[in-house]
């Protein structure tokens, strides 16, 4: 389950505007590398809209079902803005809907189940038969 709690207008290419929904999923506890102690954080991501800014405003508190989940990327340039330092990152977090998470679940669970599809003996069954 992911939270609506804010919005920002943005300019498409030819100037036109529009709004970004602005998600955060649920509280979860992370391990500081730093100080050995645990601090309570949650996962942001943007998803673009249709709606009109009263519309987004009215949208804020708004749950939504689904998950943020951390996506590979091309890696980018990102600036800390409390301190200027700047970083290359390699993923953004995305918003996943259930149904789709469930669908994408669903896939890896069915390929995990048929075991055929991987090599018993180590050798590809098709390297064999091209031998």
């Amino acid at each position: 389950m992911v939270r609506i709690i804010g919005f920002k207008q943005r300019e498409k290419e030819d100037g036109t505007p529009f709004f970004i929904l602005e998600l955060q999923g649920g509280v979860e506890m992370s391990l500081s590398k730093e100080t050995g102690q645990f601090y309570a954080t949650a996962k942001k991501a943007y998803v673009t809209s249709t709606f009109d800014e009263k519309t987004c405003k009215a949208l804020i508190g708004s749950e939504m079902q689904g998950n943020i989940v951390k996506k590979e990327v091309e890696p980018y340039t990102y600036v800390v803005k409390e301190t200027g330092e700047e970083l290359v990152l390699t993923h953004r977090w995305v918003f996943v809907p259930e149904n789709e998470q469930a669908k994408q679940d669903e896939s890896i669970n069915q390929l995990m189940a048929d075991t055929s599809v991987f090599s018993q003996n180590g050798a590809s069954q098709l390297a064999q038969q091209a031998i």
